[in-house]
């Protein structure tokens, strides 16, 4: 983009124009009077030489110069527009319930594969995060450590299915303590945990344990209880192997991820559907917007410097004809 820094200086190429028309009345006034010319010249009238075809070269050359003048004065500049952006992201690591109750269908599908699918919604909504995700059931373990390469994370989360840990057992204190594991050593300025689960800790670490150490490290935890209230349907067999449903009870332990979530400076949801799940990760998203700053620029390039050396090159050779070649002319 290209404009003038100072455009009322062009109003002083009127000067131009007012230059010629001074040049074309002299030239008349001097034609009406009675000149003696030398024999010079009366030898040329008959055949124009190179020297009389230059005759309005001088006024031609001051002209021009006072036109590009008046374009120097302007300062014609280019100005580039941009912007800086540099944002801080934030290192979350998801840690997902892969115990045998997970498979309730209360959630459509069931638990598990609402939860993967709500989890990788969320993934591709924040491309500028590292993100991370522990599974746990009886034994915690990661499943993909804190990467910005989300492509591989999402193959990673499409991996997720009951049975890939012991499902007898739902060990809360070791997930949140291999979560604070992997985020202890996190430059990040905003450190988070997303926990889900659909029961009550019956193994391993107590989760007060880990809730105090993920504090002392100032990471905040987000806890999800996930389950309709009362019971739910959940997948068995009957005595001729077929898949039935039955309903047996949901029992989440809500006192105690509230207590975690509290403690940290997160909150506790529970989700009673899939709808109800994406809500809840909708609102930890807005809650947690990563810092962006954006700073505008211009930058300015003068272009000036050539309208003014053309302008001194066009006065140059103006006075050099009018002195050294037309003079022979007169």
């Amino acid at each position: 983009m290209s404009l003038f820094a100072q455009p009322w200086f062009l109003l002083t190429g009127i000067a131009a124009p007012l230059v010629v028309l001074l040049f074309i009345l002299r030239h008349r006034k001097r034609h009406g009077a009675v000149v003696l010319p030398r024999v010079k010249l009366l030898r040329s009238l008959g055949k124009p030489g190179f020297r009389s075809r230059l005759r309005y070269l001088p006024i031609a050359l001051k002209t021009a110069a006072l036109l590009l003048i008046a374009i120097a004065l302007a300062r014609p500049q280019s100005i580039s527009k941009g912007q800086d952006v540099h944002s801080e992201g934030i290192d979350i690591v998801m840690v997902l319930d892969i115990s045998a109750s997970m498979l309730a269908q209360d959630f459509k599908p069931d638990r598990a594969r609402a939860a993967k699918e709500v989890a990788k919604e969320f993934i591709n909504a924040r491309p500028n995060d590292r993100i991370g995700v522990v599974l746990f059931a009886k034994q915690a373990f990661t499943q993909c450590p804190l990467t910005i390469d989300h492509d591989i994370l999402l193959e990673l989360v499409d991996q997720v299915e009951v049975g890939l840990a012991d499902a007898d057992n739902t060990a809360i204190g070791a997930a949140l303590a291999a979560a604070v594991n992997r985020l202890k050593g996190s430059n990040s300025p905003s450190k988070v945990v997303i926990l889900m689960t659909d029961g009550e800790n019956n193994y391993g670490v107590p989760p007060t344990t880990a809730a105090e150490a993920a504090q002392a490290l100032g990471m905040r935890v987000y806890t999800i209880g996930v389950g309709t209230r009362g019971t739910a349907p959940y997948p068995g067999r009957d005595i001729f192997g077929r898949t039935v449903l039955q309903q047996v009870p949901v029992s989440i332990d809500e006192s105690l991820l509230t207590s975690i979530a509290q403690s940290t400076g997160g909150k506790y949801f529970r989700a009673t559907n899939e709808n109800k799940l994406r809500e809840i990760f909708a609102e930890i998203d807005r809650m947690e917007k990563i810092k962006v700053e954006i700073r505008a620029y211009r930058r300015y390039a003068e272009l000036f410097y050539p309208w003014a050396l053309a302008a001194l090159a066009a006065l140059v050779l103006g006075f050099v004809a009018s002195s050294l070649i037309l003079r022979s002319l007169t």
